[in-house]
């Protein structure tokens, strides 16, 4: 596996070859893992990028004290079989301010993840794009944990007509279904346990929606009370359209999303229907 961190040295690995690229936070675990498997069927060579984005985080978030880990991402990536590792610098990435920036329409990224940190959307948008420009990749994977951010960078290459197939990847779950997440570090062994309840929560969510029960709101609202009295703080808990994260409506593919707070660790999770 090669270790690259400008995109000189990426163009000259790759010459006229169109990779797959696995854009990543870096602080990788067994679902990236997954992530590169998914790659490697797709095509090769498998480029896995390695950036925390700096346009990413709001004033109040600590950008700079977000892990770098990338000696063993490096190892857990050539493990899994990934070709070239391109972990550019801040300044390989932003040589000046970035006065450019893709803002997703409201509808879809102002919701939910959008409404909780406003700047969020904006920042994957633009760096992904830098990215797909700088790798120039046939196809890139992206998780259906981060569902909102799926559909947004969907989104963004349909309109934007980039020649880009975005390829989705199931959820990886660990011991009682929770959500292999970077954020699952941050959890004590008693959170930890207590993790797992996301899962369920969404999980009986879905299941009185497949029984045929439709009241919306109060569905909603009784699994929030259900996480609050576990000691959770909740953001949202709600049924949206797969396709468009719009209300629900009977007959369409539904997804159930959450995200919530337990202790000091925020974390997101969805159930489709």
């Amino acid at each position: 596996m090669q270790i690259v961190h400008t995109v000189a040295e990426l163009r000259a690995s790759l010459g006229e070859r169109r990779p797959v690229l696995v854009p990543t936070l870096g602080t990788l675990h067994a679902g990236h893992r997954w992530l590169i498997d998914i790659a490697r069927k797709r095509g090769e060579p498998v480029v896995a990028s390695i950036f925390v984005n700096q346009l990413q985080f709001a004033p109040h978030e600590d950008y700079t004290a977000y892990p770098r880990t990338l000696e063993r991402d490096c190892e857990l990536l050539a493990a899994g079989g990934c070709d070239i590792v391109f972990a550019p610098s801040d300044r390989e990435v932003y040589p000046e301010a970035q006065g450019y920036t893709v803002h997703p329409p409201r509808e879809l990224a102002g919701i939910l993840e959008g409404e909780v940190r406003p700047h969020f959307f904006a920042g994957v948008c633009t760096v992904v794009l830098k990215l797909f420009n700088m790798v120039r990749p046939a196809a890139a994977v992206f998780g259906k944990k981060d569902y909102q951010q799926l559909l947004v960078i969907r989104g963004m290459v349909r309109q934007l007509a980039l020649p880009i197939d975005i390829v989705p990847a199931e959820i990886v779950r660990g011991a009682g279904g929770l959500a292999l997440s970077s954020r699952n570090g941050y959890l004590n062994d008693a959170e930890r346990a207590e993790a797992a309840q996301l899962y369920a929560c969404l999980s009986a969510v879905a299941a009185e929606i497949k029984a045929g029960r439709a009241d919306w709101p109060a569905i909603e609202s009784a699994a929030r009370e259900f996480l609050s009295a576990r000691g959770w703080r909740p953001d949202y808990v709600t049924v949206r359209r797969q396709g468009d994260l719009r209300e629900p409506a009977a007959g369409v593919p539904l997804v159930v999303l959450a995200a919530a707070r337990l202790g000091g660790t925020r974390l997101i999770d969805n159930v489709e229907i």
